[in-house]
């Protein structure tokens, strides 16, 4: 059978029928439509992947009601099977799955060429956000001809995802008669947030793999160095951007390899961000800031200078122009810088206390962050320690988003927006690198960066506008967005002290580290309480994945009100956020951050659990959801300090302690490290008031009146705990040379014993221990007197109670119970925090302490285990 010919020009003609005969003009492939969409055409990639322009086959404007027109992109095939090739989501299949453009299909499809031209529009011209796409097919059945047509709807506000309009047999829609109605059902065919999140996904996957792999050019093949990247690839974009109608984008041609002053590849890009800042309209002294900073990395570090007529300067920017702006300029709504920032340090060897400082929050974070605080169009946003601005990036949006649902006069609307943009975000940032992202982010946004400060916002800042019409004026903050740098006071919370200060009302919402809320942030905690109500303390999870070694929290407040004890906060443990992680340095977000359990949903309800109550809970588990009250000390706002504590142990909490406790034993036995003259196992049989008292607990007839609560510290409780003596010795005091002494210190493993020591023992055996440095894992019952390690604890016997090794241990598992999985190296295991636990113990008729019971069950239990892991003869080695 021959090849089927195709018949494209006879379809192309029925179309084109069609359109004069209900009175439309039109324009032919070769026709120009305006300068602007011509220009597009051109700068575009081909549909077959190279630069010799693009070619629809029928083109035309139409004008909606407004006054706005909207292009039409109609592209036509001519043979079966030709009008549309959709992936397995049934979208239009325009991208590979690397998400690089897919000519083949681009090329060799009427719907899939019709988009390709529909998004250069969208790319490459200001006027025309919106774009109707046509394909239109036709083949020959039965020596009759047979078309068929489908229509999409491609827009910026949709990232350019193609949405289908609906099925017509005709091009009768486009009629004048009939443009209203379609043109109303086009502008309804909106996003869901669904789509809108993982079209954003896919953007910042396509920026994190490009944005590394140029990364990896300026590391291996130019030896540019770590510091001089952000500059240099931020001013690239400045001057690749240029301003339409005013300064054009640098070409790629312009770099030259010259080496005169004003004429060399550093110069003509310096020229260009200057005329940029300058017709961005930024104020004087901001345009100078940032050209004298870009001009260390474009003029004054030898990067112009050419190799073979080449510069690294060109050699950077031709993949800048190529592989980074095309992304750049779709990727509006994202804080495509503050990743930029994060990518580019990813080798730069700085110690983790700086690194905190500079690690920019992700998206997602920011964007629940923003939803936290209730932004809305009448919100007034400010950031104290701004960064890249990504804060008020999720904002910006989040405003412009609830501007359009509340406001239908275009007009309103857009004065609106540029009031939101130039009035309504404000933010202050004290590094100048970082800075200069920060200006760049909101300039791409609609130049929103007319608040953007550089200035130390503790020192320099006055809290009011510093630009524009309200000059000098308080800025009527009501949300307060922070991720501030670690190291500064109380962990950043000073900066929360200096912006609340200069709000009546509102919401701040606090991304901090999480030992801040449980004393490292004092006195700023305490004090912030007199004027302000903790609403909500949200554990996050490794959201800095790599990049930062810090377990962080979100603090949600409602400003303006003191905080009332008897009011519940929301606790909510967010470790399982959905997302799992790695940090793979050239691999992208597919790979680093994957959504395997509903990741979305889980950062949406846990908006609704702060904003709206535990009904929400869908999720997240009861035990990840806690509403408890605090006091107003400031330090115990984490959510390990308000998990329930089971104070009544069951029988395999005991079986837990005394396996691991007589194992340590047996083990230092057969090392010789413990005399048996001193302990030895003990060959008995469970004694009858022990088989009683054991009977007694598994039975469950153990009544709660037959328990009581204690506290295990303070005065009126069992135990006085304080440091051990040797508390603040340092580690080469304590082991300067080996002895026989046990040195107890911050291990999680052999009874806490680190070492032995030559000194002689500072405390007394017969105690529990435990470390306030590390978890809750490092408690341990000790039986022999014994060096105390810095930073260890001991529970002291108090009150004349006679504490013995089965009591203790019964003490033991009791206090690991209340004490497990509630402290970290975020929130430490203090001695004041120890001393509030309680527990219940068993209590005789008199409501006194039943020391007979305990001590019988625990040697039933010690003896059960022994005889069940041992013969008569192996415990017979092991005997004193």
């Amino acid at each position: 059978m021959g090849k089927v010919k195709s018949i494209e020009e006879r379809v192309e003609d029925f179309a084109k029928a069609q359109l004069s005969s209900y009175g439309l003009s039109f324009y032919s492939k070769n026709d120009s439509i305006n300068s602007e969409i011509d220009t597009a055409m051109k700068k575009a990639p081909s549909k077959s992947g190279g630069s010799g322009g693009n070619y629809p086959d029928i083109r035309l404007l139409i004008e909606t009601p407004t006054k706005k027109y909207v292009p039409v992109m109609i592209e036509v095939k001519g043979k079966a099977g030709k009008l549309v090739k959709l992936n397995a989501q049934s979208e239009v299949d325009n991208t590979t799955s690397k998400n690089e453009p897919n000519f083949t299909n681009i090329n060799s499809f009427a719907v899939n060429g019709a988009v390709h031209y529909a998004k250069a529009i969208i790319d490459f011209t200001e006027s025309y956000k919106e774009v109707i796409a046509i394909g239109i097919n036709g083949y020959m059945e039965a020596k009759e001809l047979k078309t068929e047509l489908a229509v999409y709807f491609v827009s910026d506000d949709n990232f350019s995802i193609p949405k289908r309009v609906g099925d017509y047999s005709d091009l009768s829609f486009l009629f004048a008669e009939n443009q209203n109605d379609f043109i109303e059902h086009i502008e309804s065919l909106k996003l869901t947030t669904e789509e809108l999140e993982a079209q954003s996904r896919r953007i910042e996957d396509m920026i994190e793999v490009s944005l590394k792999s140029l990364n990896q050019t300026m590391q291996d093949d130019l030896q540019i160095s770590p510091g001089s990247r952000v500059e240099l690839i931020t001013g690239m974009i400045m001057a690749g951007l240029g301003v339409e109608g005013k300064v054009s984008p640098l070409e790629i041609s312009e770099l030259k390899g010259e080496t005169g002053q004003r004429s060399n590849d550093g110069m003509t890009i310096i020229n260009k961000i200057s005329d940029f800042l300058t017709e961005r309209e930024l104020p004087q002294e901001k345009r100078d800031m940032l050209v004298n900073d870009l001009s260390r990395v474009f003029v004054h570090s030898g990067l112009y200078n050419p190799d073979n007529g080449e510069s690294k300067l060109k050699k950077v920017y031709c993949k800048v122009k190529t592989e980074i702006l095309p992304i750049f300029t779709s990727a509006h709504h994202l804080d495509f810088t503050g990743k930029l920032f994060n990518i580019l340090n990813e080798w730069v060897d700085i110690p983790d206390s700086d690194k905190n400082d500079v690690v920019l929050t992700p998206r997602y974070v920011t964007t629940m962050m923003a939803r936290l605080a209730r932004v809305d169009r009448n919100s007034y946003v400010w950031d104290y320690a701004a960064g890249s601005a990504g804060f008020l990036i999720s904002s910006m949006n989040l405003m412009l988003e609830d501007a359009k649902a509340h406001i239908k006069s275009p007009n309103e609307l857009k004065t609106k927006a540029s009031e939101i943009k130039l009035k309504q975000l404000l933010g202050i940032e004290k590094r100048s690198d970082i800075y200069l992202l920060a200006v760049l982010n909101m300039i791409l946004m609609g130049d929103g960066s007319s608040n953007i400060l550089h200035k130390n916002s503790l020192t320099e800042y006055s809290g009011n506008y510093e630009w524009g019409e309200n000059k000098s004026l308080p800025f009527p903050a009501n949300v307060f967005l922070l991720n501030p740098p670690y190291s500064t006071e109380g962990k950043g919370f000073i900066f929360v002290k200096k912006a609340l200060e200069r709000m009546t009302n509102g919401r701040a919402v606090i991304l901090i580290q999480e030992s801040a809320g449980s004393g490292s942030g004092l006195p700023y905690t305490k004090e912030l309480l007199a004027k302000n109500t903790l609403v909500a303390s949200i554990r996050m999870s490794d959201i800095f994945c790599g990049k930062a070694s810090v377990q962080t929290v979100v603090f949600v407040f409602d400003v303006g009100k003191s905080h009332d004890t008897k009011q519940f906060v929301k606790f909510i443990d967010m470790r399982n956020d959905g997302y799992s992680r790695q940090n793979r340095r050239k691999a992208g977000l597919d790979v680093n951050l994957r959504n395997t359990d509903n990741a979305v949903e889980r950062y949406q309800e846990v908006v609704k659990l702060v904003n709206y109550g535990k009904q929400y809970l869908e999720y997240f588990t009861e035990n990840e959801y806690i509403e408890s009250t605090i006091t107003l000390d400031g330090n115990d706002w984490t959510f390990n300090q308000h998990r329930p504590v089971d104070s009544i142990s069951v029988e395999s909490d005991f079986d837990d302690t005394l396996i691991e406790y007589l194992g340590w034993i047996i083990t230092e036995l057969l090392r010789g490290r413990i005399s048996r003259d001193i302990y030895g196992i003990k060959i008995e049989e469970v004694s009858e008031a022990e088989e009683s008292a054991l009977n007694l607990f598994r039975s469950g007839q153990m009544k709660p009146e037959k328990f009581k609560d204690f506290k295990v510290g303070e005065e009126d409780g069992l135990f006085d705990i304080h440091p051990t003596k040797a508390y603040s010795h340092t580690n080469t005091v304590l082991f300067r040379r080996v002895g026989n002494n046990p040195v107890v210190s911050n291990s999680s493993t052999n009874n806490g014993i680190g070492g032995y020591s030559i000194f002689e023992p500072t405390e007394n055996g017969n105690m529990i221990t435990f470390s306030d440095t590390t978890t809750s894992d490092s408690i341990f019952y000790q039986p022999f007197d014994f060096v105390g390690y810095p930073h260890v604890q001991g529970l002291y016997a108090q009150n004349d109670i006679v504490w013995d090794e089965p009591s203790l241990l019964y003490i033991l598992t009791l206090f690991r119970k209340c004490a497990k999985g509630r402290f970290d190296y975020a929130t430490k295991f203090t001695r004041e925090i120890a001393s509030k636990m309680i527990i219940s113990l068993p209590v005789d008729d008199n409501g006194s302490i039943d020391f007979a019971f305990i001590r019988n069950f625990i040697n039933a239990k010690m003896k059960t285990i022994l005889n069940s892991a041992f013969s008569a003869n192996e415990l017979n080695t092991l005997s004193r």
